[in-house]
């Protein structure tokens, strides 16, 4: 009995030295390698356990294969109107390839180093392409942050690939200028937008006095028009006149009995309801017309 537990025994160091020595797992979190004989032969990117032949057959290494954050320290730097700023910057970043990390950095920390180079180029390279105007605007609609920033990752992006690593975010973290640098940007700034509104001030002040100078014209032309019309009618109208003058100084009775007439048409053309003597001019001609007979035919009248 004594012998099988020692068979036993021996048995489960036997497996356990045979699953150490021939397996390897790799966690949800991690990326691994390996190697034969010093060359990588497989890439293993899902978690669970794999088989493996002993050192120095192969060999196995594994990377961290989650989203990395890298971020800069301020860093001093002028834009493309040689303001200085002061900038940090970041990157989110993740092992690509692994096998190309293995060789060109080999571990996390020296891959952070070279990418906070990349990237301390990569902002001083890119800022300087930009106005100071570009990063603060009183204006909304002309802060270039978003753009600048994807400058940044294209720049960025061939270089990380040589390390084995792909970027997946970068961005500013924070801008700041000094009080001086502040203060005579927004001077330039204001002087700016007082030029402009003068300008746009003085094209509103030359349409207004072109339109001005047109409505007289038209104005002018108009008032014209109308005089002429109104001489025409006062002529017609003299004209008409006057072949009534003349009737009334041929027939003065006739003619007040054609201005009698014409006034009942005018009170009657409507629903009117008046209270008159039946003596008042001109109620009387409905009682009975006068016995008038003119000198000259009624056509003799205004060429009628």
């Amino acid at each position: 009995m004594k012998n099988v537990w020692v068979f036993v025994f021996v048995l489960l160091i036997v497996i356990v030295l045979g699953l150490y020595l021939f397996t390897f797992s790799v966690p949800d979190t991690k990326i691994a390698v390996v190697t034969t004989f010093g060359k990588p032969t497989r890439t293993v990117y899902k978690p669970g356990l794999y088989f493996k032949w002993p050192r120095p057959i192969n060999d196995v290494k594994q990377y961290d294969g989650r989203s990395q954050l890298y971020e800069t320290v301020l860093t001093d730097t002028t834009t493309k109107g040689g303001e200085p700023v002061t900038v940090t910057s970041y990157i989110i970043w993740k092992i690509d390839d692994p096998d190309t990390f293995r060789v060109s950095v080999g571990d996390k920390e020296t891959a952070r180093q070279r990418l906070g180079e990349l990237l301390t180029d990569t902002q001083n390279t890119v800022i300087g392409k930009y106005y100071f105007s570009d990063f603060v605007n009183p204006d909304p609609d002309k802060i270039k942050f978003e753009e600048i920033e994807n400058a940044m990752a294209r720049r960025i992006r061939p270089g990380a690939k040589e390390l084995g690593v792909a970027v997946e975010v970068v961005g500013i973290r924070r801008l700041a200028v000094n009080e001086t640098v502040t203060k005579a940007v927004f001077e330039r700034m204001k002087a700016e937008r007082k030029r402009k509104t003068e300008a746009i001030t003085k094209a509103g002040e030359t349409e207004a006095d072109t339109i001005k100078k047109n409505a007289e014209a038209r104005r002018t032309e108009l008032l014209a028009i109308v005089e002429a019309r109104a001489k025409a009618i006062r002529g017609s109208g003299d004209a008409e006149a006057a072949g009534y003058y003349k009737m009334l100084e041929e027939d003065p009775e006739f003619a007040m009995f054609l201005r009698d007439i014409e006034a009942l048409r005018k009170i009657l053309e409507k629903e009117t309801t008046i209270i008159l003597g039946a003596d008042t001019d001109p109620i009387q001609l409905l009682k009975k017309a006068p016995d008038i007979q003119p000198k000259k035919p009624a056509a003799a009248v205004g060429g009628r």
